[in-house]
């Protein structure tokens, strides 16, 4: 039975500058994403388009930077609608302390996607070819965010057997009981599987939507598993049919990425973007 190694979240301490780990995931998510971006600049059909049409690096980092803000107010505001509407509702200013943390994921997501419909939108792009070109590159921000998530001792799992071999304790959960690593369960399944998976998927011609809707699907169909490991939020439990508030969230992600998908299959010939 492993123990948590309890680490220091502040990576590097310069006076009364503290850099924390967390920060330095975010920070690799994004280089990740430049990185992966200027890969799938290569992919078709965004390879082959010449003249306004042509995608560029700038596209990347254009679209990097609108992510960025989306991931933040989408996260923030996801969060508070979400988790704790309630709360919030009656501690509005609460809202913009978001140095005293809660980020949902899904509300991110619905903050990326409205940011970039509105880049698709001032660049005269197809939004959908917008958002397959971004989708691959997006699960490993996931995986690095799990890592910090788990560097901060936080979205620890429910209690596992102590025969487990990897079952760990985590002592600030208030418990010495041994649960499962599902930070670490996420960040292989939402983060690295989901990247190959995806990556070699959109690395041939697609029909416009659905590298998209494999995103919706995979993504939701592999959080909603690994919530059955994560221990819910405190304040919430499980709900209705014993689902977490993530599993809840997670269906009409699916349901929406099965929709495209059809969607997808009716428009006439593959053309990837």
């Amino acid at each position: 039975m492993l123990i948590y190694p309890r680490i220091d979240p502040v990576a590097l301490q310069l006076g009364p500058l503290a850099i924390h780990w967390y920060g330095l995931t975010y920070l690799a998510a994004f280089g990740l994403f430049l990185w992966l971006g200027n890969l799938r600049l290569r992919h078709q059909p965004y390879a082959s388009m010449r003249g306004d049409a042509a995608w560029t690096r700038k596209d990347v980092e254009d679209m990097l930077f609108l992510g960025v803000l989306g991931v933040i107010v989408g996260g923030r505001l996801g969060y508070c609608l979400f988790y704790k509407p309630g709360y919030y509702a009656s501690h509005p200013l609460e809202i913009f302390a978001v140095w005293k943390g809660g980020m949902s994921f899904h509300g991110g997501m619905l903050g990326v996607a409205l940011a970039m419909i509105w880049y698709a939108h001032t660049r005269r792009r197809p939004w959908l070819q917008v958002i397959d070109f971004v989708a691959p590159c997006v699960p490993t921000g996931l995986a690095a965010g799990r890592i910090g998530n788990f560097i901060n001792g936080e979205l620890w799992g429910r209690f596992a057997s102590p025969d487990l071999p990897w079952a760990m304790v985590f002592p600030q959960s208030g418990s010495m009981q041994p649960r499962h690593p599902s930070q670490i369960y996420q960040f292989l399944l939402e983060g690295l599987l989901l990247f190959v998976l995806l990556w070699l998927y959109a690395r041939r011609p697609r029909k416009r939507g659905e590298v998209t809707a494999a995103f919706l699907v995979g993504y939701g169909v592999l959080r909603f598993t690994a919530e059955y490991f994560r221990e819910p939020d405190d304040f919430l439990g499980l709900l209705s049919l014993g689902l977490s508030m993530g599993q809840w969230l997670c269906i009409p992600m699916v349901l929406a990425g099965v929709l495209l998908w059809l969607w997808a299959q009716r428009q006439g010939a593959a053309h990837g973007g």
